[in-house]
């Protein structure tokens, strides 16, 4: 990402300085819905109640695996720059102090308009970008 004569470029995307509402860093909670592990436990019972132990075992092995990676998933840090257009872009990187330091140039650069940088940002793992699009309440793509 960078600030080049008063336009932030995150990937291909070019947002005026003027035009943005909102830059954050925080942490990005994954989804843990103990409800759905509820739901589950209770279609294995479903299936308890009409069949032997073999199937049951297996679904509930499955449940409790998915239930445990479910809860020892690590938040993300991101950092959210949001336009007045509603569009917002997320930025990942390991560290959250990493995209506070990037936060503060970009306010930087708002309110000094001859102020220009680069950041690098870095791919969580090899099969994903680092940029989540967002157009008003639309998903538009998302690469974390």
């Amino acid at each position: 990402m960078a600030v080049k004569r008063r336009m932030l470029w995150i990937g291909s995307a070019a947002l005026p300085l003027h035009n943005l509402t909102r830059v954050q860093a925080i942490k990005i909670k994954p989804e843990r819905n103990v409800l759905r592990f509820l739901l589950g436990m209770a279609l294995v019972a479903v299936v308890y109640s009409v069949t032997d132990w073999a199937p049951v075992l297996v679904l509930l092995i499955v449940l409790v695996v998915l239930f445990v990676k479910m809860m020892a998933t690590p938040e993300k840090p991101a950092l959210v720059v949001e336009t007045a257009g509603g569009s917002r872009l997320l930025v990942t990187l390991p560290s959250v102090d990493e995209l506070r330091a990037i936060a503060g140039r970009i306010v930087h650069a708002i309110d000094h308009p001859e102020a220009e940088f680069t950041a690098y940002v870095h791919q969580l793992n090899n099969y994903n970008g680092p940029v989540f699009n967002q157009n008003g309440g639309q998903n538009t793509g998302i690469r974390l």
